[in-house]
């Protein structure tokens, strides 16, 4: 291994048709640009893999699903440009679940806040542990989760969401995420969870592969102007993330505290 991490992500298709795709960041699982191409890239051809049946998100460690955008990339964000470029990482990542031919089950451990709340929305299903509580952060940083509020907005509703996003500095726990319909399913712990998902993944690569292909479609049916929405969406969140005030809170942020 190299000095630097720089995180990975990594796709294991087993004998039954199941298509395992996880990333991993040592900052929380955090997802720079690298890692968000690469992702995408992976839910695309196990999409297009015609010995996958089902999709499993999931990333590494026991208490972070997903910490959303990488800080320290922001920080090196010098034009509107870049911005939308970095921004339209997650909207490449929610469109690449949203165009999967096949259903996509998220096994989420850990807390997820910002893009991490936005990449498990774009799974079909989400199975989750208790400790898997949700935030989105953005507001206290002078942004916004514009790039993935279609995605969030689709699983809970626009109240939960502005619930989520206005108290931006509050985590959400996972038995709210689960009432306001973004988990599916909540555990009592990791063992319980990679059980279920393990069972639940096993009954559904023995359904017929097309009546799966068309329930996915149904899922997903209003979704088609999503490839210019998102666009459009990152193009807003890279602008704010040049204001000083976003400037200046992600410098307080990644300052050490003494």
């Amino acid at each position: 291994m190299s000095a630097i991490d720089n995180g990975n992500v990594s796709s294991i298709t087993s004998t039954n048709g199941t298509a395992t795709i996880s990333f991993y960041h040592p900052s929380q699982n955090s997802l720079p640009s690298h890692l968000l191409q690469k992702l995408a890239k992976s839910i695309q051809e196990a999409g297009a893999d015609d010995v996958v049946k089902i999709i499993v998100l999931k990333s590494g460690g026991d208490r972070t699903f997903c910490a959303g955008a990488s800080f320290d990339e922001l920080m090196q964000i010098k034009d509107k440009e870049q911005g939308s470029k970095f921004f339209s990482g997650f909207a490449d990542v929610i469109n690449a679940c949203r165009k999967s031919t096949k259903i996509i089950i998220a096994r989420v451990q850990g807390k997820a806040v910002g893009g991490g709340v936005g990449l498990a929305a774009a799974a079909d299903y989400c199975l989750a542990t208790q400790f898997a509580a949700i935030k989105l952060s953005e507001l206290a940083i002078g942004i916004g989760p514009f790039v993935i509020s279609p995605a969030v907005v689709r699983k809970i509703g626009l109240p939960a969401f502005s619930q989520l996003t206005i108290r931006a500095t509050e985590f959400q726990t996972a038995q709210w995420a689960k009432e306001k319909g973004f988990y599916n399913e909540v555990y009592e712990d990791i063992a319980a969870l990679d059980f279920a998902v393990e069972e639940l993944v096993n009954q559904l690569v023995s359904y017929n592969p097309a009546a799966l292909t068309a329930l996915k479609q149904l899922l997903w049916e209003g979704t088609k102007d999503w490839d210019l929405l998102l666009a459009d969406r990152a193009a807003i969140s890279g602008e704010l993330v040049l204001s000083d005030f976003t400037q200046q809170a992600l410098r307080a942020f990644l300052t050490p505290k003494k």
